[in-house]
């Protein structure tokens, strides 16, 4: 009588293997009879070819997916999807990152991504986390990881050899990385009250949209930023056209550009947008775009144009500090000009902050940022691919800190502005490379007291005062006038032949129609 066989257990690499001797034309049997298991398994294997190579491929090379044996995924996987990505940028950062960290920023992001559930960052989730991602037991005790400079030296080198061999040029040449961005997060030392911040009025931001930007090696074609937001038409966006926005805007529930998403920005606006631009240029319509590794991303394969002259390239996993051009300070940059550009609208209108939180969209969030990227010079961005092109920045005359000078200007300015003259240069400079999980980076709660409330009732015309102040023949409150603006701006933002210049003028109008009635108000009061 034969023994009973022992129990075997393949990984997802072994599944693998199997399935390519399986396309190869190996028996059942055979493989069977080699990996220790039954028939029926083999068939089961073959069965789920599909589900375990869209695993295989979704998974990052390094979260050890060759040792694993389950595809068993996490019981929240949005949250797990941002952690793994954060990991990976503090591991590439060369930043230590304990268990303690580990798990107060996955608590972290389970509140800012207005995760519902019981959610607990014990050691029993930290170890499940760190065995789905292959994560060794030196990185969650502190151990500094640094970007692999091995590879990142190997892929320079690969990639000038393609540049050459296929004889692209720097206008040929682009690259694109996301970041996430909470508009709404402003710093608490400038905005709140110091006997407020220890009260519960005072939260992190979790208003959150993902921003992508993307330009050439040159810096001369910045394609328009595409923002990623949970909400398919936010309210804000009543009564807007969204291809009059001065963004690609998509909605999806993740944290991170999915792949579908991903795909759909490449095919209908990458694509025609480079080609229109290379014609414009006299160019060949070939151009490559470098990305970084993450899951997100389709496989290289399934992105190029219809005449296969448009492609991309894969960054190895673990260089993205240390060659990616978008992570080489362009991001930052953006991020610096938008949050300048929010404190700076702060101090045009002069209103309460509690009132500029509230009236603060994420339609006014994305012209903002839209207008950062505008201001990103091409310098910055030529700059930033000197590793990859070594003499391509000789003439970009970059050596400043622009964001030096950015929060050296701002807090000039805060320091003769009511209720901020405490803020200092180092307030601002740390506001500025805040990642919104920490103290420098709060806003005022959603919570409105009977007060608040009532005010803004106030504030709202009834249909009777409002028919009396657009009588022309009578004087034109700011009120009014507000409302006036308010209404132009929708209708600027349903047609189609209007001009991201003529937009910004009427948003400037508002902002100091906003500061005309707060100081009104001051006066009557």
């Amino acid at each position: 009588m034969l023994g009973k066989r022992k129990r075997v257990v393949l990984t997802i690499k072994d599944k693998l293997d199997i399935i390519k001797k399986l396309e190869e034309g190996i028996s059942f049997k055979k493989l069977s009879v080699v990996y220790g298991i039954g028939e029926s398994t083999v068939r089961d294997i073959k069965k789920n070819k599909e589900r375990i190579i869209n695993y295989a491929n979704s998974s990052d090379p390094t979260s050890g997916v060759s040792k694993r044996k389950s595809m068993k995924s996490s019981t929240y996987e949005e949250l797990d999807r941002v952690m793994i990505e954060w990991f990976n940028q503090q591991k590439t950062d060369g930043i230590p990152v304990s268990g303690t960290i580990c798990a107060k920023q996955a608590k972290f992001f389970f509140d800012a991504l207005g995760m519902e559930g019981d959610f607990n960052a014990s050691s029993g989730w930290l170890t499940r986390f760190k065995q789905r991602h292959g994560i060794p037991k030196a990185a969650g005790k502190g151990t500094k990881l640094k970007g692999d400079e091995a590879a990142a030296s190997e892929f320079c080198g690969s990639f000038q050899e393609f540049v050459e061999r296929e004889n692209l040029q720097p206008e040929q040449i682009y690259g694109a990385d996301q970041t996430g961005l909470f508009w709404k997060c402003l710093p608490s030392r400038t905005l709140t009250l110091e006997t407020e911040q220890s009260t519960s009025g005072c939260r992190s931001s979790r208003e959150r949209i993902i921003i992508m930007c993307c330009a050439n090696a040159t810096g001369l074609h910045k394609l328009n930023l595409c923002v990623v937001g949970k909400a398919k038409k936010p309210r804000a966006f009543k009564g807007t056209d969204l291809s009059n926005l001065p963004v690609t805007y998509y909605s999806q529930k993740g944290a991170w550009i999915e792949q579908s998403v991903f795909r759909q920005w490449f095919e209908k606006y990458f694509v025609p947008q480079v080609q229109k631009h290379l014609k414009s240029k006299g160019l060949l319509e070939k151009a490559v775009l470098l990305l970084d590794f993450p899951p997100a991303h389709p496989n290289e394969e399934m992105l190029s144009s219809d005449d296969g002259r448009i492609i991309v390239k894969y960054l190895p996993p673990n260089v993205t500090s240390l060659i990616q051009p978008m992570s080489q300070g362009v991001l930052a940059t953006v991020k610096r000009y938008y949050r300048a550009g929010l404190l700076q609208k702060y101090m045009d209108e002069g209103i309460d902050p509690k009132i500029f939180w509230k009236n603060l969209t994420v339609l006014d969030a994305i012209y903002e940022v839209s207008r950062a990227w505008s201001m990103v010079k091409s310098s910055t961005i030529t700059k930033a691919w000197k590793k990859l092109f070594p003499g391509n920045e000789e003439n970009s005359g970059m050596n400043i800190d622009e964001g030096a000078i950015l929060a050296a200007n701002l807090a000039t300015v805060l320091q003769n502005t009511e209720e901020c003259e405490h803020v200092d240069i180092e307030t601002i400079d740390q506001w500025f490379d805040s990642r919104s999980n920490d103290s420098s980076c709060q806003v005022l709660a959603d919570s409105e007291s009977a007060e608040d409330q009532t005010k803004a009732a106030e504030q709202k015309p009834s249909s009777k005062s409002r028919k009396t102040e657009l009588n022309p023949e009578k004087h034109i409150s700011h009120k009014a006038a507000l409302e006036w603006t308010e209404n132009l701006l929708d209708y600027l933002e349903q047609q189609d032949d209007m001009l991201l210049s003529d937009k910004l003028v009427l948003r400037k109008l508002r902002t100091i129609i906003r500061k005309k009635q707060k100081i009104q108000n001051n006066k009557n009061h």
